[in-house]
């Protein structure tokens, strides 16, 4: 199944000449080799001088609470020193990297714009160029394939919807690599970082996890498998709403449920309207208790989804109906609902920021037709193959 070769198994076969110069490296313990090695160690012991570390949201050990600040820290595996890019900033200040030669980036992704990892690329990618150092980035496939018939979700307002869940205007899915996306960045925003960037070998576009490894590594507290992560762009909209998502249960962003939810009439509408937006997945009625965040402690009817065809699958629509099939059927339950994190502390306008644009709830007004035909001309790339199309590395 698996003889795709991940960016950082090439780098660590190179040894290229730079491997002595004084590298900073931003990681966190998702990011491994294709024999689940940590990257940070395996890079240590193959003679990489790689004198400091740099992590993301969640931290190094990637356990850290969702929108939790991050402190600095000591990586116990390596004994390196870890500045934390959740925390006092988002970006390597200079003081950073004056003791380092190069930074390194191998983080792992799952594809979709909200995610915060690619933002971290983007501090990093703009700092290096800001203090003249060059960045290298060990790539990792899109485990939601590279597919662009499948890139899905308005391109963002940066005028008005710009933040950390999304900065600059790309879809929500936008079926590159993160290597492709700061070639894109690099040059479209005349950013002009010394850039190089490792690519994967034997990987094509149309293909997802499931096509080339068999065992996923969590990559955050709730994307602990791939179905988190395959229904993650969907599923995610409900952070904007009082419905659990999840969280708080052995299957995150997999479930929708509340107190007071409609189980088995939600499910039936469900797998009666999905042909007409997306095909390929089935709800069923279940029980949950959150034992964190939302309803903590409470019993919530919901649903589960299960995706027959994750190749062709189209989270984004199915989780837009979704969020119109509760609204509607709990009026008076229903509310939409901030989201406070480290980086947006008010938590206001979380579903205008996960969907890129301005007065996002008014969407779910319309009427079921009116609003399945909006959804469909909403969810559409628009010009984004066409953009990124020199920027790409993989057939």
């Amino acid at each position: 199944m698996n003889n795709v070769v991940l960016g950082i198994d090439t780098l660590l076969a190179q040894k290229p000449d730079w491997r002595t110069s004084r590298i900073a490296l931003v990681t966190n313990h998702a990011a491994t080799t294709s024999q689940f090695a940590p990257s940070r160690v395996a890079l240590l012991q193959q003679g990489f001088n790689v004198v400091k570390l740099f992590s993301p949201e969640h931290g190094l050990d990637t356990t850290g609470a969702d929108g939790h600040a991050m402190k600095n820290s000591v990586d116990v595996l390596t004994r390196l020193p870890v500045v934390s890019l959740y925390g006092d900033k988002l970006a390597p200040a200079q003081s950073d990297l004056e003791d380092v030669d190069l930074v390194l980036f191998d983080i792992p992704d799952i594809g979709s714009r909200f995610y915060t990892y690619l933002w971290t690329m983007s501090h990093v990618l703009e700092a290096c160029a800001r203090f003249g150092v060059p960045l290298v980035i060990a790539d990792r496939p899109n485990p939601l394939s590279g597919n662009f018939a499948l890139a899905a979700g308005p391109l963002l307002d940066e005028a008005h919807c710009s933040s950390f869940i999304g900065r600059w205007s790309i879809p929500i899915r936008h079926s590159s690599t993160l290597g492709e996306l700061a070639r894109y960045f690099n040059a479209s925003r005349n950013i002009n970082c010394r850039l190089e960037v490792i690519p994967c070998l034997n990987w094509r576009r149309e293909r997802v996890f499931t096509d080339w490894m068999n065992s996923f590594v969590p990559l955050s507290p709730a994307i602990p498998t791939f179905e988190s992560a395959l229904l993650y762009q969907g599923l995610c909209l409900l952070e904007a709403t009082n419905c659990s998502e999840g969280r708080g249960t052995a299957t995150p962003f997999r479930v929708i449920g509340a107190p007071w939810l409609l189980a088995e009439e939600a499910a039936r509408q469900f797998n009666a309207m999905v042909p007409e937006i997306a095909e390929g997945v089935v709800s069923r009625e279940i029980t949950f208790t959150p034992t964190e965040a939302k309803f903590v402690g409470q019993k919530c009817n919901g649903l589960m989804l299960h995706v027959a065809d994750p190749a062709n699958f189209r989270p984004l629509d199915i989780g837009m109906l979704l969020v119109k099939i509760v609204r509607d059927l709990h009026a008076n339950e229903f509310q939409w609902a901030t989201y406070p994190t480290h980086v947006n502390p008010s938590g206001t306008k979380h579903l205008d920021l996960l969907l890129g644009i301005e007065g996002a709830e008014e969407i779910f007004d319309a009427p079921l037709s009116e609003f399945i035909a909006a959804t469909k001309r909403l969810t559409g790339p628009a010009d984004w193959p066409e953009r990124m199309q020199p920027f790409l590395l993989y057939p």
